[in-house]
């Protein structure tokens, strides 16, 4: 018996190629375009949620700013904004694989609560998360709308919608909630550098006025006394007063000399008069080990800079007398590239280091305080050098 096929259907039962059903759309858009979408449709919720938390702490604080809790709910207002910035930046990492980095943490505030509330009024990060909060309620109506019309309509182009949308949510969150480094490092920086001088200063005001309590002022007033007593002498007994006067005579000159050494510890007059050159040729003269001093500089740097300087060098050739053992040193000061550069050298025993709080490390931080640089090259047995960069600054001719 013969069998004839259908002709509609092959010997396997199947209709012709050109009479299959299409093939259903194609549903499996890329993962990331899955992501996008789902980040898009979820914009508008969660920027109403935060568009209604900033505008309720923005109308209730700045209406009682006049009062006494106006401020510190905008701080707290702030705090939460910061919160929201920081999700925000989660989302935007996770969703859209933007790479964003976390702003720098804010003091804890232990200094007490008015210290703690200006920071948080003075956030740049919270601030710029406010104004992201703000205009993020009428572009996340807009990206809703055009997504979900997408969705039934426009499927085709939709994953080229998404990343067009997507991609101003980038420059959105790179813009608003991105952490300026360079600025925010800087202000941390001197925020420290602010404290390394306060606490440099306090010092020095105490050596000062420890040095005048025991040295000048000691001595101007045994020299009272001694004037005093020779006063009352000076009928009854002229040559022992004459003795005493003698003696307070020597007495004025120590005074002087001390108070010559306390104001070259402030400021030198050779520095201001002369400059670093000569000041420092000065400094190596009454260094105990034999100093080789070159000075290469064709103008003056600020004052403040070379004041820097001056008492940098100080220090180390007080050090180099005092621990190096050492047998001779050199002081070498250039201007490069904007910068005061300055090297001083010994061959003594080496081991220096600016670890442990010793000297070498408040040098480091009074240079880091400036902008400077400071580096200790000390081998044991092979000598030390110290190397200085100082910003250059506000130049001004050697007179």
């Amino acid at each position: 018996m013969t069998v004839r096929a259908r002709p509609d259907r092959d010997l396997r039962g199947e209709a012709p190629d050109q009479e299959r059903l299409p093939a259903p759309p194609a549903f499996a858009l890329p993962r990331q375009s899955w992501k996008e979408i789902a980040h898009l449709l979820a914009d508008l919720p969660l920027a109403l949620l935060a568009f209604l938390y900033v505008s309720l702490w923005l109308y209730v604080g700045i209406g009682l700013s006049v009062t006494v809790i106006g401020l510190p709910l905008l701080a707290l207002g702030l705090t939460g904004s910061r919160g929201l910035g920081r999700y925000e930046r989660k989302r935007a990492r996770r969703m859209l694989d933007v790479e964003i980095e976390e702003p720098s943490r804010l003091p804890r505030g232990d200094g007490g609560f008015f210290p703690w509330m200006w920071s948080r009024l003075r956030d740049p990060v919270a601030w710029r998360a406010t104004l992201y909060a703000l205009i993020r309620l009428p572009w996340g109506v807009l990206v809703f709308a055009v997504t979900v019309c997408s969705l039934f309509v426009l499927w085709p182009v939709l994953p080229w919608i998404a990343r067009g949308l997507t991609n101003v949510d980038r420059w959105m969150v790179r813009g608003l909630l991105s952490p300026s480094d360079e600025l925010e490092r800087r202000i941390a920086e001197l925020e420290s550098d602010r404290g390394v001088v306060v606490d440099t200063a306090a010092a020095d005001l105490r050596r000062i006025e420890r040095d005048l309590h025991d040295g000048a002022q000691a001595r101007l007033v045994a020299l009272a006394m001694g004037l005093g007593m020779a006063k009352e002498k000076l009928l009854e007994d002229p040559d022992a007063a004459a003795k005493m006067v003698d003696e307070a005579h020597g007495e004025v000159k120590l005074a002087l000399q001390e108070l010559r050494d306390l104001a070259r510890g402030i400021h030198p007059a050779i520095l201001t008069d002369r400059g670093l050159g000569p000041a420092l040729s000065a400094l190596a003269a009454r260094c105990t080990v034999p100093v080789r001093v070159s000075v290469e500089l064709t103008e003056r740097p600020a004052p403040a800079i070379e004041g820097i300087a001056y008492f940098t060098v100080s220090e180390l050739l007080q050090n180099i007398s005092k621990h190096s053992g050492a047998a001779s040193a050199a002081v070498e000061v250039w201007h490069a590239s904007d910068h005061l550069l300055i090297q001083v050298r010994d061959d003594g025993q080496g081991g220096a280091s600016t670890s442990g709080g010793t000297g070498l490390s408040g040098l480091a931080e009074r240079l880091g305080a400036v902008d400077g640089l400071f580096t200790v090259a000390s081998p044991p047995g092979e000598g030390t050098t110290v190397t200085a960069e100082l910003p250059w600054r506000d130049r001004t001719a050697v007179g």
